[in-house]
């Protein structure tokens, strides 16, 4: 009678907490001035385009990798920074691990991740302007994985262990996650999924609020829909006219895994007119929208790190 009793009050104390958990994962803030804060730094001129192999970039990863240490997310690796193998010069991926807390789903991994590099500067330029400071591209899409590294540091509610990884080289030929991808399986790295943040900076116009590419190969749309409560990611048509799901990092991690990966994204080819032009900077970013954008994610993530075993699946083609 006894074990019986304490029993229903250990099931009990579980649900309570659990439900406390979704609590925080709907009451957490994101705030505004943080995401301005990190998006105005990493598209500063000081960076200087964040070319990969350049001292803008490594301070760049700097200031991430002390986010991730503030906020109690360990580096993977013996350090944060993960050279690349593939790159002529020498350029890191910023790599952050966070154990899991249940027994068996800390065995899998989400990744979520965003490339952090750009392109540099251009003599010419225009108009004055020689840095290419990829606010949208992808300063946006790493200001959004470096705001789940701090909720997640924070409330450490994730049963599946996740990794936080910041590109570098993506802009070379998805170098930084094809290398990173390769090292991971020959080490047997379990992947369960990857969400990938890419050019997030600037709302569309539409009933939807971010796109996925890749949104057949498996449920993961769906799902994060499903976790919502709402239509939130849908299916756009230049996904596949621009053949976006090859096009960014999450396709290095399709290759070598086989296992859901794929990236969210708000270009949509008519909301914003920088793509890879200098005026891709901090001042034509939507702070505010961006910030809603994070905020919606958080609820999102926090239930696909904590999902049954294989909610998440590919699809057959």
């Amino acid at each position: 009678m006894k074990k019986l009793f304490l029993s229903a009050l250990l099931a009990v104390s579980c649900i309570s907490v659990s439900c406390a958990q979704k609590k925080q994962a709907k009451e957490y803030k994101v705030e505004e001035a943080s995401v301005s804060a990190t998006l105005k730094y990493l598209s500063s001129d000081e960076l200087q385009g964040r070319l990969a192999g350049t001292r803008g970039l490594e301070q760049a990863g700097d200031y991430l990798e002390d986010i991730l240490k503030k906020n109690g997310i360990k580096p993977y690796f013996k350090t944060y920074k993960d050279t690349l193998t593939n790159f002529k010069n020498t350029t890191y991926n910023i790599v952050g691990y966070l154990e899991g807390t249940d027994p068996e789903l800390k065995k899998e991994f989400v990744v979520f991740s965003a490339h952090y590099d750009h392109i540099g500067v251009d003599a010419e330029g225009e108009n004055g302007d020689t840095v290419y400071n990829g606010a949208n591209d992808d300063a946006s899409g790493t200001t959004t994985v470096a705001e789940l590294a701090k909720y997640f540091g924070k409330m450490k509610n994730n049963k599946r262990s996740i990794l936080f990884c910041f590109f570098s080289a993506e802009e070379a030929g998805l170098m930084g996650s094809k290398s990173l991808a390769a090292k991971l399986k020959e080490k047997n790295f379990n992947l369960y999924a990857m969400l990938n943040f890419e050019m997030v900076g600037v709302p569309m116009n539409r009933d939807i609020l971010a796109y996925i590419t890749g949104w057949h190969k498996s449920n993961m749309g769906d799902k994060m829909n499903e976790y919502a409560g709402k239509k939130l990611i849908g299916y756009l048509d230049v996904e596949m006219k621009y053949q976006l799901f090859r096009r960014s990092d999450n396709y290095s991690f399709y290759k070598e895994f086989d296992k859901p990966a794929q990236t969210v994204c708000t270009f949509d080819f008519e909301n914003f007119d920088y793509y890879h032009k200098v005026q891709d900077d901090f001042e034509h970013m939507d702070i505010a929208a961006m910030t809603s954008f994070i905020q919606q994610m958080v609820p999102v993530t926090y239930k696909m790190v904590n999902a049954p075993a294989g909610d998440i699946v590919m699809k057959k083609e």
